[in-house]
């Protein structure tokens, strides 16, 4: 038999699989043993094996070999601790509250070594009490929350500003997640509950943000961001109570000029949102027990029970085989990817699609391999670019055939850091992040 006829017969079974179940196979998450009983609110992992979660009475725990252990860090307080971030497997920075002695305000805790050393700021950023941190190099960051919504600091957070926001009606509303997709384009949400849910957008790096105003305002508070692309952002948010309206989603198609609002009709609120892949989107629903999934992008969702029914608010996706969750109680959960999946989306993939992989290994040094896919023959540029947007590389800018592609992009000139790698097709566009090590 003919290779051509092999693979009509193969992508039919595919097809005729898909369409049985009405999507591909999800995968299954797995309980995780966890040194605390705390509530973990935060966890970020930098690959997939590195990773940090944190939460109540100053709880950070940490995480070298993808889940199989943590061990408790030490974090030199006792307050709860918000959010924690960091930049790579040893720059890392987490935010508490001091709301019982003066003075008031956020505290910053910072590590150059992993979590091993955290060290708080000698000052608070007083009467601002801040939800979320991040960075987008070693000096520039970014927090949100209340009562002022946005700070920023330009010295790794040794000092912070507020940031310049428009004067419209819900400018200075509580902030809760902050994202930039790349070094000029950044979008920050929140709000309040039983009131609005707001986005901010700024297209200036953040010298100026800009205010979601009528008729644009969401009824319930976004809690967390997935941006996509320049174009496409989708928020996550909803009614907790039990006569409310349940999951909300809000979403733009055009950089943030229009949004649109919807509940998806199931119960709960959806705390934090992330990609497995391009189109598979994932979210936690707290208090319902529940994670839902999307296979289309977030346009259709389906939820599922949690693990022991344990309470999950936060998730993270490293790539598409590697995500991990925590909650109340120090629930930890992990992502195990079905293997009909992986044989599907890796090796067999139906040609119509376009995808790009994340680079594998990552972080790296000095070498790392980028796999794509390109449904139908198009000029193709796949390029990369550091944290203040300037590229640096080019990888590919031709022509190519329908087909899986990978190539292999050696960074031994450039330095150790993050860095965006983008691939563009006719109307695809995508970009994922990498992480040098020198």
């Amino acid at each position: 038999m003919s290779s051509f006829k092999k693979n009509k017969i193969l992508f039919g079974i595919l097809l005729l699989i898909i369409c049985q179940n009405n999507s591909l196979p999800q995968g299954t998450w797995e309980r995780l043993n966890s040194p605390t009983d705390e509530n973990l609110s935060s966890v970020y992992f930098v690959d997939s094996l590195y990773g940090w979660a944190a939460g109540n009475s100053g709880t950070i725990i940490h995480t070298s070999n993808g889940g199989d252990d943590w061990i408790i860090q030490d974090s030199k307080t006792e307050n709860n601790i918000l959010d924690i971030f960091f930049l790579d497997r040893n720059l890392g920075w987490a935010v508490t509250w001091e709301v019982f002695n003066f003075p008031f305000g956020t505290y910053v805790l910072r590590s150059t070594d992993g979590g091993l050393n955290w060290n708080s700021s000698t000052s608070p950023v007083e009467s601002i009490f801040s939800q979320c941190i991040l960075f987008q190099d070693s000096l520039n960051g970014w927090m949100g929350g209340k009562h002022f919504p946005i700070v920023r600091t330009t010295d790794g957070g040794n000092t912070w500003s507020e940031a310049e926001i428009d004067s419209s009606t819900y400018a200075t509303f509580p902030v809760y997640d902050i994202q930039f997709y790349n070094s000029k384009i950044g979008y920050a949400s929140g709000g309040v509950f039983d009131c609005c849910g707001i986005i901010w957008r700024t297209t200036n790096g953040g010298d100026y943000w800009y205010a979601l105003d009528t008729p644009y305002v969401a009824p319930e508070p976004i809690y967390q961001l997935y941006t996509k692309d320049s174009l496409n952002v989708i928020g996550v948010g909803g009614d907790f109570e039990s006569w409310g309206f349940g999951v909300g989603m809000i979403n733009t198609s055009d950089g943030g000029a229009e949004w649109e609002f919807e509940y998806i009709g199931i119960s709960g609120v959806a705390w934090d949102i992330d990609f497995r892949t391009d189109y598979e989107a994932w979210a936690p629903l707290g208090g319902e027990q529940k994670l839902i999934y999307s296979f289309d992008d977030g346009s259709n969702w389906t939820s599922i029970s949690t693990p022991d029914s344990i309470i999950i608010f936060k998730m993270i996706f490293t790539d598409s085989l590697h995500g991990f969750g925590v909650g109340s109680d120090g629930a930890i959960i992990k992502y195990k990817p079905d293997t009909a999946t992986s044989i599907i989306s890796l090796k067999h993939r139906i040609p119509e699609a376009f995808y790009l992989e994340q680079n594998y290994p990552n972080p790296f040094n000095p070498s790392t391999c980028v796999q794509y896919t390109i449904g139908n023959r198009q000029f193709v540029q796949l390029k990369v670019y550091d944290v203040l947007g300037n590229e640096v590389a080019t990888l590919v800018n031709k022509e190519l055939a329908a087909g899986s592609y990978e190539i292999n992009f050696h960074a031994g000139q450039l330095s150790g850091g993050v860095y965006f790698y983008t691939l563009s097709a006719g109307n695809y566009f995508s970009s994922k992040k990498m992480i040098l090590l020198h």
